[in-house]
């Protein structure tokens, strides 16, 4: 029997090729492990837990100036009509409060700013307590701030799954065509190699950068922003390995018979854009019209993003994110079998 040789592998030898290639391009040690970890931190604190804002408001009379400062989240302004509509132009103020016909109160204010809306029912809520109204049912707030119901919480499994799937179809898209271009393909299908090693290699080099990129975001997620991880870790990596498998046989069969780096960068671009935007990395893909649903939720990122939330948050297991492995698990077999039958070696 013959043992299993690391020097003289050719699977081996290609797969520490790639990760040779890898670790001498700074390029790609910044994008791959440095720009995810800048790009949660820099979300993370623009959304971080925060004070109420207090909203910047103008009044153009004394009683309304007055009754308007009974609001505790509006910070009143007194100013004269024309004054009052250059603040809200200029966007130093949200809304303005000023009296209407048959003493009625009117508010201006541009109704698709969100701080604008708040503004005006805090407004009218104040101008009606300091008219007289009473509250008929008392209410109360309770405002949470626990790990697992934050920006940052929902944020982190999309930035890890954006992030695989960028890597994996760029580190194989890319890579192949490049090799392509430069002709190595073709020397290197003259060396006693199997062609299944050349197309394997790539598979096992992406699953190797992945243990690197999951454990740098998850890693500084935890410890910086004290992100939960719910769920078990074997679940969670069984996820990132099909995720990165996916998004590998994607790159692979894009690059299968291209030849120039504009063309594989435009095509990866057009895959990858859709499922950037509508997959749910930074809201939620539910925000979509109902049409596109359907669409949206065999996308593979859509099945990553929504099995690593259900693992890191909810806890779920295997059983709960079963629909989404076997989205996944599709687009492994599909894209692997169609990029195998179409790859162009010359």
């Amino acid at each position: 029997m013959n043992n299993f040789n690391l020097s003289t592998s050719p699977l081996a030898q290609l797969t520490l090729k790639g990760m040779r290639e890898f670790v001498r391009e700074p390029e790609s040690l910044f994008w791959v492990l440095i720009f995810p970890i800048l790009l949660a931190a820099g979300l993370g604190l623009a959304f971080r837990d925060s004070p109420t804002p207090i909203l910047k408001v103008a009044a153009v009379t004394p009683g309304l100036a007055d009754a308007l400062r009974g609001e505790k989240l509006l910070e009143v302004q007194q100013l004269d009509a024309g004054q009052a509509q250059d603040a809200l132009r200029m966007g130093r103020i949200v809304l303005v409060a000023e009296p209407g016909p048959d003493g009625a109160v009117s508010y201006r204010f541009d109704s698709s700013i969100a701080d604008a809306r708040t503004a005006r029912m805090l407004a009218d809520r104040a101008v009606q307590h300091a008219g007289g109204q009473a509250d008929p049912v008392p209410a109360k707030d309770v405002l949470i701030a626990e790990p697992g119901s934050r920006y940052i919480d929902f944020l982190v499994p999309g930035l890890l799954g954006m992030n695989l799937m960028t890597s994996a179809m760029w580190g194989v898209g890319y890579t192949i065509v490049d090799t392509r271009r430069r002709r190595l393909i073709k020397r290197l299908i003259a060396t006693p190699m199997p062609r299944s090693s050349y197309l394997l290699s790539f598979v096992l080099h992406m699953q190797l950068l992945m243990i690197l990129e999951a454990a740098a975001i998850l890693s500084f997620a935890v410890l910086v922003f004290h992100a939960p991880l719910r769920g078990s870790f074997a679940d969670l990596g069984l996820v990132c390995v099909l995720t990165t498998l996916a998004f590998s046989a994607l790159g692979l069969l894009i690059a299968a018979r291209v030849q120039t780096i504009e063309a594989v960068s435009g095509l990866m671009n057009l895959v990858m854009m859709p499922m950037w935007i509508a997959s749910g990395v930074f809201f939620s893909a539910q925000r979509f019209p109902d049409l596109l649903q359907p669409v949206i939720h065999y996308l593979p990122l859509t099945a990553s993003i929504d099995a690593l939330r259900a693992n890191m948050l909810q806890g779920v297991g295997l059983a709960g994110i079963g629909p989404q492995l076997a989205i996944l698990t599709v687009w492994v077999i599909a894209s692997f079998l169609l990029a195998l039958r179409m790859f162009r070696w010359r």
